[in-house]
């Protein structure tokens, strides 16, 4: 039972940083037209940053709990 919750937590995981950590910033990159490509550059590295931070972050805070 322990192995099947560890699959379906690393497919869960993997599934967010990627919607975060790619998905997301190629949407800013690519669909927002109203500001210039330098703006959505900074969009872009700005969300990564602080998405990445997050996921540090709550990782972190899921393994001192002994949840993942």
């Amino acid at each position: 039972m322990k192995w099947q919750r560890a699959v379906v937590s690393g497919v869960v995981i993997v599934g967010l940083a990627f919607v975060l950590l790619v998905f997301i910033p190629n949407l800013i990159l690519s669909d927002i037209t109203s500001v210039e490509r330098s703006g959505r550059v900074a969009l872009a590295t700005g969300w990564f940053v602080a998405s990445l931070t997050g996921l540090l972050w709550g990782l972190r805070r899921l393994q001192s709990r002994r949840v993942i």
